[in-house]
């Protein structure tokens, strides 16, 4: 039942998120008053997705080596900086188009390497996948993307220091939960 229901909040994400590119006239439609109904449906997502993680049993598929968690860390610091506004506003990132998906998908990447329990593999994957979905459907939907204005390096510096210090609270969430992530 709790796997069910993870796969149900994880095709909710998905569908509220590729609602825009898959009927782009009902939600255009919808104008700003459909912004509460699929922020809802996100919320909905989020629930079923962690009530489904955290019910489902631990079933493992494969056994993660030690040196994962280190190459994790990483990761989701890299993933971290690359979700923050400093795509937007520095220097480092601004001719990426894609880079809080990329984030997005390097944050389950890492998890991924750390996590063989098919639990994981189900909802880490599963955003995976919609995240390069999400991708494709960006690129079909607006094929022609030109970078925002170049920022400054002092800018990229700036979100570095708050993604160090945003993963060290997203890491001791994790130590709240039971979860210990820096090896």
């Amino acid at each position: 039942m709790y796997l069910t229901l993870m796969i149900l909040g994880i095709a909710l994400w998905a569908g509220a998120h590729l609602f825009k590119r898959a009927a782009p006239d009902a939600r255009a439609n919808m104008g700003d008053k459909g912004k509460g109904p699929i922020a809802l449906a996100l919320l909905a997502s989020i629930v079923l997705m962690v009530i489904g993680f955290r019910g489902a049993d631990v079933g493992q598929v494969w056994y993660p080596p030690v040196w994962a968690t280190h190459v994790n860390n990483l990761l989701v610091l890299i993933a971290i900086f690359m979700m923050s506004p400093a795509p937007r506003k520095g220097k480092l990132l601004n001719n990426m188009r894609h880079p809080m998906l990329t984030g997005f998908g390097l944050w389950a990447v890492a998890h991924l390497l750390v996590n063989g329990d098919l639990a994981s593999v189900i909802l880490f994957g599963g955003l995976l996948i919609w995240a390069i979905v999400e991708v494709i459907a960006i690129n079909r939907a607006e094929p022609n993307w030109h970078p925002t204005q170049i920022g400054t390096y002092a800018k990229d510096g700036m979100f570095l220091v708050a993604s160090v210090i945003l993963m060290g609270v997203i890491g001791y969430i994790h130590y709240w939960l039971g979860y210990w992530p820096f090896g």
